[in-house]
């Protein structure tokens, strides 16, 4: 998490705020109240246990986001139980999620000192503490990720290693609320002070586990989190901090408390909650710093009042998220107004072609207006996800096509690209282009900033909880693939959807619906902004009306034996940038479907250079895409192979500059093959490349 300095976030361990260990606390004992933490967290549990949430629905039955009776919100969520993904693109993908990536970040969450930091304060370990400030939070993201596990079914092992773990977490909590393992001990006078505030990450690390709590109660029942989650936000902030001469202020830093609140208001109905959610977005007039802080941070000054996205890229992605979920509660027009000219700007001038988000290494920010390099490109996983969690927001907000569109587009790159094929590796920043020459490893077991690794375990985990909405009028299919709907119509009538498809390798879906009983609905098919073209038929009759980049609505008395049958163009594209993104002037994307291509040097020909080749599309050219598919290459691909050349060196291109010639260069033909950009990274160290010039030769 970088400053305006210019630190990274891996950089900032040793910058304003040292990561330095510090000696175990003798009994547990709080130094900021002067009281004795107790061994269990049950007394605070038991305090809790009268909050009453809600029961409507009830915890097993909440979605990702519990909407349900949110006024501005015109789609509903279904949850995760409800979708089961069969064999397919998907289920490999979580599969591999549930079996390696989660467990084996658990251990290395162990390893790293991430559970000793709870652990010492409750005299389980003499460890002092390691990792940065913001390292609990690694320890919320990957319990949310279990709790999404459990929630599509049962997993023992899982449970019980993060039971262990929430008990010991429960235990380190205050007896005054506050939670968090490096502000103690000689730190502890630092707490919730303005520095920390602002680089500390406090309320950043308890949004994180607002939201494990709020995941981990809708798989197991079990309040455990958060009723401590509860315990924080109701004895600890709401007394103490706040608008009013009686509060201190109070600065996010990070956002990330503010989504967290909201979520938790849909279950309390405390307004208390979604009023401080308010008063974040807002920011305090008596906070001072300086304005470009303001940027980078992405809160402190009224939210209604940004007009561009800036600053750090997951800051501004998880303000947005909390804004659209402050809009879903209160339909404050402001911002509604705000949250679209960002979301405009979003995708008319700061978005990769992946779906991901933030030029710069530099603060991990988003760049100037068209500023999206590729090489240098920073692309956090944790932005991508960020993007996907604020789109699925403004889609429930909608109903509108365009952004379950870009949600499927960072899902399906800018996300997917950040875990290696096995499960074991991930990708921090998620470049254009790559050269391994400079000696960057640019998939890593282990970061000691280590947010993206639990991210991404987290969306694949909660994954079938995207695939469908439902609203008074009837129901809504946003994403594709092998799977099973079981779930019910707002009117309460049961529905069962299965689809059949081998998405996104095959544009072919059948859809069979079968509700409990024949009633009437509308069925609301998403077709794909990507695809020219799609044929919709319903029991074998041609329907008319599909558009790409919106939902067809498919009005009629549906019984069980109904069946949608539906054919989207899976003609690979050439697509190009603005002009005014400069790099890319001259150089043409590939997408197929919803998936970006790129080319990896290890697939050309041999003696072939990805910095001296060119695509074919020159007037005489017929060449066409020639789609193969290969089921032992990078998990079941289809490769794409295309007409190029090669250029030979020449001795003025060796020059730095050299005098204009009309003569063409030199080159040979070539095929060109392209592979999935998630799949980039995962045989050797290789250089890599997106954007490909073109010849016209």
């Amino acid at each position: 998490m970088s400053n305006t300095q210019g630190f990274s976030r891996r950089q900032f361990v040793s910058s304003a705020i040292s990561a330095a260990a510090i000696s175990c606390l003798p009994n547990g004992r709080d130094l900021f109240t002067g009281t004795t933490a107790p061994k269990s967290g049950t007394r605070e549990i038991a305090q809790q246990s009268s909050v009453v949430l809600t029961i409507t629905p009830s915890w097993r039955d909440q979605g990702i986001l519990n909407v349900t009776k949110s006024p501005y919100a015109k789609l509903r969520n279904v949850p995760v139980h409800a979708v089961t993904i069969g064999n397919g693109f998907w289920a490999q993908r979580r599969e591999i999620n549930v079996h390696k990536s989660i467990p084996s970040m658990g251990k290395l969450l162990e390893a790293n000192g991430r559970v000793d930091n709870f652990r010492r304060l409750i005299g389980k370990s003499t460890a002092a503490q390691r990792g940065p400030v913001y390292s609990d939070s690694d320890v919320y993201k990957w319990t949310e990720a279990v709790a999404f596990a459990l929630q599509s079914g049962e997993r023992p092992e899982l449970r019980t290693a993060a039971d262990k773990i929430v008990k010991d977490i429960v235990a380190a909590q205050q007896p005054n609320g506050y939670l968090n393992t490096y502000y103690v001990g000689d730190h502890a006078s630092q707490r919730m002070e303005p520095k920390a505030q602002q680089w500390g990450h406090e309320l950043y690390n308890m949004g994180h586990f607002l939201q494990s709590a709020t995941a981990y109660y809708r798989a197991t029942g079990d309040r455990t989190l958060l009723d401590a989650g509860i315990h924080f936000v109701n004895d600890f902030l709401l007394p103490n901090f706040g608008p009013g001469p009686d509060k201190k202020p109070l600065f996010s830093g990070h956002p990330e408390m503010e989504l967290a609140l909201v979520e938790l208001y849909r279950m309390t109905g405390d307004k208390r909650q979604l009023d401080l959610a308010g008063y974040l977005l807002r920011g305090d007039s008596r906070i001072h710093v300086q304005p470009r802080d303001y940027v980078y941070h992405f809160c402190g000054t009224p939210f209604t009042s940004r007009t561009h996205l800036e600053g750090h890229a997951v800051r501004a992605m998880y303000a947005c998220c909390g804004a659209t979920d402050y809009y879903l509660e209160t339909g404050d027009p402001a911002y509604w107004k705000t949250l679209n000219v960002l979301w405009k700007d979003l995708v008319s001038s700061q978005m990769y072609v992946t779906g991901g988000v933030g030029a710069r290494s530099d603060g991990e920010a988003f760049g100037d207006p068209y500023e999206l390099p590729n090489a240098r490109a920073y692309g956090e996983s944790c932005a991508a996800i960020g993007n996907m969690m604020w789109n699925w927001r403004m889609l429930a907000a909608t109903g509108e096509a365009r952004f379950a569109d870009l949600l499927e587009r960072a899902l399906y790159n800018g996300i997917n690209s950040g875990m290696s094929l096995d499960g074991t590796l991930y990708c921090y920043r998620n470049p254009l282009a790559f050269d391994p020459s400079g000696g960057d490893k640019i998939r890593n077991e282990w970061y000691d900033t280590t947010c993206c690794p639990p991210n991404l375990e987290r969306t694949l985990a909660s994954l079938p909880g995207y695939f469908y909405s439902t609203s008074g009028d009837g129901i809504y299919l946003h994403l594709f693939d092998n799977s099973e709907l079981d779930w019910h119509l707002e009117n309460g009538v049961g529905l069962k959807v299965r689809q059949k498809t081998n998405y996104p390798w095959d544009g072919s879906v059948e859809i069979s619906l079968a509700p409990a009983e024949p009633t009437e609905f509308t069925f609301f098919l998403r077709i794909p902004g990507w695809t020219d073209n799609a044929e919709v038929g319903v029991n074998g009759k041609a329907l008319a009306g599909a558009t790409p980049g919106q939902y067809l609505p498919i009005r009629r008395r549906w019984s069980a034996a109904d069946v949608i049958r539906v054919q989207f163009n899976m003609t690979p594209q050439f697509l190009e940038a603005n002009p005014q993104v400069v790099e890319n002037n001259g150089r043409v994307a590939v997408q197929r479907g919803p998936l970006v291509y790129c080319l990896e040097q290890i697939d050309q020909p041999e003696g072939v250079t990805l910095k001296d080749v060119a695509l074919n599309l020159g007037a005489k050219s017929s060449a066409q895409f020639q789609e193969e598919f290969h089921k032992d290459l990078l998990g079941g691909i289809i490769l794409l192979r295309h007409a190029g050349a090669a250029y030979g060196e020449s001795a003025e291109h060796n020059s730095l500059y050299f005098r204009y010639s009309a003569e063409p260069r030199k080159s040979r033909p070539v095929s060109l093959t392209f592979i999935p950009y998630y799949a980039w990274a995962n045989r050797t160290a290789t250089p890599m490349q997106v954007w490909t010039p073109i010849s016209r030769a």
